[in-house]
């Protein structure tokens, strides 16, 4: 039989999967890994723990399902976007831990390049908005603080985000290459020509030497023999371009939301770059045979992080499913409300400088209700989203939303999610849509799977979660929420 391995490189954990020539997965192997917080508001991986955790966890994956290197057709790569890895070409060494998607160190760098007014040409060029989320201010600082420049210019580093850094170890550093999704989330990449642009590298003192060369998402990526035998890396996508493709968001207008670590929304819009007037993204879906598909996106630092919160923070609970519990058991007319801006807020505010709050306890509140609040804060944001790309594209959360990650495992929380955005939320039998993707892609590109027109009819229904909540009652409670975030901005 042929196989797909698929390896999901995560924010707190890798994945590997097996699917077999339908795309069912038949083995799957995970790892945690340490998060590193030198300083407030800084989040730092080892990089050789990403490496480490994705090569054990895809022999393992093999070994489960009793794979061989030869039975593989493809492999496909999906990843933590953003994430900032610089290493030395030579060695394969970091130069420094990985700066983490979440890292807020380089806000003053962003502030001072706005100030200088370099903000609407970025964005023009790259879609993005300038925040310390994306990797180019996370590279510039890298170079820096090691005083690497003259190196980076000679050729002597190679900068990539983690689909890049798994890339060159798989293929024995034979290989830099990085594919279109993954650059888009640089702040570097210019989406309208769909190359670097030199512009922005020199403003950031970026050399170009150090870029990798930008592919499909589903190519030709190298060759790796780590596994035994020669394997085809044959798919790449950033994790939430990956979920898109896994949820086969193939039409404009449709669209998904993912739940892990952060959450991630985005709405496909075709061959169009839709520019934001919301202070949403404006990125790359997808690129094949040459051709990008773009899409609107809003993101959510913290959406599955405020549950390990309470699990590793406040130890109220002791695994994540009991929050479901605990919400049901809560006394809702407490109203409490929690904005987790743990590391800023995301989109719409943009606001790296903000920090959690609670609002609304009382002497009779405890974990019940402060574990509502954490799940509801989800279903906010995620409305703060909607209502941003329904100005942009025109009645988007109108439609289906589809979702996946681990949050969309909870009942409860889809329900809520469903009742404050007044949309219908589809979860699908098949939840591991960001592993499904990028094997989707290997399989695409070896030509073991179909065109995304006949891979779009596969995709299967778990359950509908309709909206419930009276009209009135959901605008009191989300009118409740935008106080609370309003009054966390000014604190």
């Amino acid at each position: 039989m042929t196989y797909l391995l698929a390896i999901d490189q995560g924010t707190t954990s890798t994945r590997s999967i097996i699917f077999d020539a339908g795309l069912r997965p038949v083995a799957t192997a995970q790892q945690e890994f340490a998060q590193h917080y030198p300083a407030p508001g800084w989040v730092e991986h080892d990089p050789d723990d990403l490496w480490r955790t994705a090569l054990e966890t895809a022999r393992a994956a093999m070994a489960k399902a009793g794979v061989s290197a030869g039975q593989i057709a493809g492999i496909g790569i999906t990843n933590q976007r953003e994430t900032t890895v610089v290493w030395d070409r030579a060695t394969g060494k970091p130069v420094h831990k990985a700066i983490v998607w979440q890292d807020r160190r380089t806000a003053p760098l962003c502030d001072a390049l706005r100030e200088a007014g370099h903000g609407p040409m970025i964005t023009a060029k790259t879609g993005l908005l300038l925040d310390p989320y994306f990797s180019a201010t996370k590279v510039k600082w890298i170079l820096d603080q090691h005083g690497l420049a003259e190196r980076a210019e000679r050729g002597e580093l190679a900068f990539g985000t983690v689909d890049s850094f798994l890339i060159w170890h798989l293929t024995g550093g034979r290989v830099h290459a990085t594919d279109a999704t993954n650059a888009a989330r640089t702040m570097l990449f210019n989406i309208a020509t769909q190359d670097w642009d030199a512009e922005i590298c020199g403003l950031l003192g970026v050399p170009m030497a150090m870029l990798p060369q930008v592919h499909d998402s589903a190519d030709d990526f190298g060759v790796t023999e780590v596994f035994g035998a020669p394997v085809r890396i044959a798919g790449v996508a950033g994790d939430q371009q990956a979920a898109t493709v896994g949820q086969a968001c193939f039409q404009p207008g449709m669209m998904k939301s993912t739940y892990g670590t952060g959450c991630f929304a985005l709405l496909n819009t075709g061959g169009v770059m839709v520019p934001s007037t919301n202070r949403m993204l404006t990125t790359v879906a997808y690129r094949l045979k040459g051709k990008p598909t773009y899409a609107l996106e809003g993101s959510i630092f913290i959406a599955g992080a405020v549950v390990q919160w309470l699990r590793d923070g406040l130890k109220t609970i002791g695994a994540a499913p009991e929050t479901q519990a605990l919400a049901e058991a809560a006394d809702a007319e407490q109203g409490v409300i929690l904005v987790p801006a743990f590391t800023g807020l995301g989109a719409p505010y943009w606001r790296p400088d903000c920090r959690g709050a609670v609002f609304g306890l009382t002497r009779n509140s405890g974990p019940a209700e402060l574990a509502r609040a954490a799940l509801e804060s989800v279903g906010y944001q995620t409305r703060d989203l909607l209502e941003a790309m329904r100005a942009d594209w025109g009645g988007a959360a109108e439609g289906v939303l589809r979702v996946d990650g681990g949050m969309a495992a909870s009942a409860w929380t889809m329900q809520f999610l469903a009742d404050i955005t007044g949309a219908p939320v589809d979860r699908p039998m098949v939840t591991e849509t960001t592993a499904l993707g990028a094997a989707y892609l290997a399989g695409l590109q070896v030509g073991v799977c179909a065109e995304p027109a006949i891979f779009a009819k596969t995709w299967a229904l778990e359950r509908r979660f309709e909206p419930m909540m009276a009209v009135a009652d959901r605008d009191a409670k989300y009118a409740r929420w935008k106080r609370a975030v309003a009054a966390t901005m000014a604190f």
